[in-house]
């Protein structure tokens, strides 16, 4: 209890909350690697998995890879990139998105495969060609499973990205390394209650996106029923 109230207090200090290694800057820090490690990945992950979701093709081999992505451990990943890239911030933002990349994936093609096919053969019938049927017809309705995709690799990113510090960048995971380095727990106490603060808010603004995306799970299309 005393490490936790010497945690609260830690940052609840002034001299700890502003300047270029304060919680601000680090927050400031944490939030920009989560979003370019995250973006980055989606960037790549939505598309691909919208493809395979529509023609089917490559399932089997996405599937796989994507569950020995998931195996990869983030440390051994990160620390490989950056004996390869160099010591930086690169090397993290790219074994971020590699953490984060699976998550969306499943959940893109998954949305696109949770669509009745009742629902797209009708979209077909009345005219539709497939870029209509994909863009008008499975990807609202699959936005759910795509927005539970990343809420999961937002959260995974939130919490790894303590790894940045690891190997020479900024972010909430400075304060856990110079914690253990001068073995001033309370901080790395207070570090870890910042990373867990972070993550619910991310929690919860997915929650209120999430509810309001099955707002457009109704059919986009008078004429096709969902």
């Amino acid at each position: 209890m005393n490490y936790l109230t010497e945690a609260l207090a830690w940052i609840a200090d002034p001299a700890n909350q502003s300047g270029p290694n304060g919680i601000v800057t680090r927050l400031a820090e944490h939030l920009l690697y989560t979003m370019i490690a995250t973006g980055g990945a989606a960037l790549v992950a939505i598309p691909l998995g919208y493809a395979i979701g529509h023609t089917g093709r490559g399932r089997g081999l996405v599937v796989g890879a994507t569950g020995a992505a998931r195996a990869l451990p983030t440390l051994g990943v990160l620390t490989l990139i950056a004996l390869l890239a160099g010591v930086g911030v690169g090397a993290p933002l790219i074994a971020l998105g590699v953490l984060a990349a699976p998550s969306i994936l499943a959940g893109a093609y998954s949305g696109i495969e949770a669509v009745k096919p009742a629902t797209v053969d009708a979209a077909r019938a009345i005219g539709m060609s497939e870029w209509q049927v994909l863009q008008q017809v499975e990807i609202p309705l699959g936005l759910p499973q795509l927005l539970g995709g990343l809420r999961s690799a937002t959260l995974q990113v939130v919490a790894t990205a303590t790894l940045v510090a690891y190997v020479g960048g900024g972010g909430l995971g400075r304060f856990l390394f110079l914690g253990l380095k001068t073995q001033d727990y309370p901080q790395m106490l207070a570090a870890s209650l910042l990373v867990v603060a972070l993550a619910i808010i991310f929690e919860v603004l997915f929650e209120v996106v999430t509810r309001a995306g099955f707002r457009f799970r109704a059919s986009p299309d008078p004429g096709v029923e969902v």
